[in-house]
């Protein structure tokens, strides 16, 4: 049996009460205290996160950019200094290599985080298409990742540095931000639909920042967070996870981030010809919100039907702390993913009736 991988924080996670799970061939915290209570957590106060897990590669040399513009879905010429753009890398056939950020560190010089079970298969399929004058080093190693969440996350962390977070706008970032006397990258960027931070330093002293951030925070009520209210923070605010809503089977387009596919670029990257007959085509499916009529709640991997068609399946559904409905994301026919369509779910051998609503299901009021 392969031995599960641990981020620098794992021996921290019991003083908080944290639950580990196998999480894609790592030890990860599925909880602290509840799932229900981090998630209010974080839509109403903040929560911290262990996020070290994440693969962080660097690409630098002249022809960084010509190399990153074959390689990425989006434009990257559009990212400037100090700025960040989400992305997907994908397969010839228009199917998800990943999705990922691209922090633009300088001209020539660039920090990739990618998704921690696809850290190697990522950096092998950079590597094979590696050209021009560009080296690409993993950092993931060394590199630990915290992510800050929550509408008083800006007040917290500002009591830790004398950096003026308020100026660093969102999908912003800046270098040696001095945290609790430690260098740090600081992004305001997330994955929760909240306002907040993700902290880049070196896995040596995470721990110490770690610790600093939750007292400080500690009179608000911030609490540290685990992968279960992540993914019901995601969900809720429509942010796709790999595995589930993207996959080598799913292109970016029929998973809904067409806004990070820019068909019209110059440069010819992997997976456009593909993606370009794709849209000409018209897509024959599409990932849709559903909420159930009758009792049940959707599960990833569950079937879907129209009459007696199988029409596709649910990639993720729960019942949300914030809303508390039954609700799920569905990558569906195309021809049965308009609004308020009626379609069923089997769960548990019973086929159970849904319609489609409108997404993200939670939207924070700026």
């Amino acid at each position: 049996m392969t031995e599960l991988k641990r981020t620098p924080l794992f021996e921290v996670y019991k003083e908080y009460g944290g639950k580990t799970i196998d999480f894609g061939g790592w030890e990860l915290p599925v909880q602290f205290s509840s799932i229900k209570e981090e998630h209010e957590a974080v839509r109403t106060r903040a929560g911290l996160f262990d996020v070290s897990h994440m693969g962080e590669v660097e690409v630098k040399g002249p022809d960084s950019l010509s190399y990153l513009q074959k390689m990425m879905t989006n434009d990257i010429s559009r990212i400037k200094n100090g700025g960040a753009q989400y992305t997907a890398m994908c397969y010839n056939d228009g199917g998800t290599v990943d999705d990922l950020l691209v922090y633009k560190i300088d001209d020539n010089h660039y920090l990739l985080v990618v998704n921690a079970s696809n850290i190697e298969k990522d950096y092998k399929w950079m590597e094979e298409h590696l050209e021009g004058d560009v080296s690409i080093v993993n950092l993931s190693e060394k590199t630990a990742q915290l992510a800050l969440q929550g509408p008083l996350a800006e007040t917290t962390l500002q009591k830790l540095t004398d950096t003026n977070l308020s100026e660093i706008g969102f999908f912003k970032f800046q270098q040696e931000v001095i945290i609790n006397g430690k260098k740090t990258l600081v992004s305001r960027t997330g994955y929760t639909g909240e306002d907040g931070f993700e902290v880049y330093c070196d896995a040596s002293y995470v721990v110490e920042i770690w610790r600093a951030i939750l007292t400080a925070g500690e009179e608000d009520g911030v609490v540290p967070v685990g992968l279960g209210a992540r993914d019901t923070l995601r969900f809720e605010a429509n942010l796709a996870l790999y595995g589930q809503e993207l996959s080598p089977e799913i292109s970016p387009l029929e998973a809904g981030i067409g806004f990070a596919v820019k068909l019209n670029k110059e440069a010819d990257f992997i997976g456009k010809h593909a993606l370009k007959q794709q849209k000409e085509n018209g897509l024959s499916r599409k990932l849709v919100g559903i909420e159930m009529i009758d009792r049940g709640i959707p599960r990833h991997g569950y079937p879907v039907y129209k009459g007696d068609e199988l029409i596709g399946e649910v990639t993720t559904g729960t019942q949300p702390p914030t809303s508390k409905r039954n609700i799920g994301l569905v990558l569906i026919k195309t021809e049965f993913a308009g609004l308020d369509t009626e379609i069923e779910v089997e769960i548990r051998g019973k086929r159970v009736k849904a319609a489609v609503v409108p997404t993200p299901f939670y939207k924070r009021e700026k």
